[in-house]
């Protein structure tokens, strides 16, 4: 009989015991912080990386509709805006560094008899790039 009453107290008591302990719950947060520690680095690489790679991209399609348009019209564009008028973008493209499309920088030609005032594009970014170069001399 005591075997029996023994047996199930014990099991009483490992029924009570349901949930983590402090030290328990403390380890698993170390571990989850330290694999955050590791992956957060190259998250924010990547969406550097991001951001130059469409910002390259933004630039040779704008640059390349302002050649298509002095191709077909024989002037440059006015602004930017221009292209977007006549079709040549759907949309002015947001700078990506700078997250604004307001912030791009036009160059007129350098050709004072050339009619037109958007030559090339360059970003409005002061920041300077992965590579080590400025993101406005792109």
């Amino acid at each position: 009989m005591n075997n029996i009453t023994f047996k199930t107290s014990y099991l009483n008591n490992s029924a009570l015991k349901k949930g983590f302990t402090l030290i328990e719950i403390l380890v698993v947060l170390a571990i989850i912080a330290t694999l955050l520690s590791l992956v957060a680095p190259r998250y924010f690489d990547v969406i550097s990386q991001s951001k130059e790679t469409t910002l390259k991209h933004d630039l040779i399609t704008m640059r390349d509709a302002i050649d298509k348009f002095y191709s077909d019209r024989n002037v440059y564009p006015e602004s930017l805006e221009e292209l977007v008028q006549f079709k040549y973008l759907r949309a002015i493209p947001e700078d990506p560094i700078t997250e604004s499309a307001t912030t791009w920088i036009q160059v007129p030609p350098s050709d004072v008899e050339a009619k037109g005032s958007l030559y090339d594009i360059y970003s409005g970014a002061t920041e300077i790039a992965s590579d080590g170069s400025q993101y406005a001399d792109w």
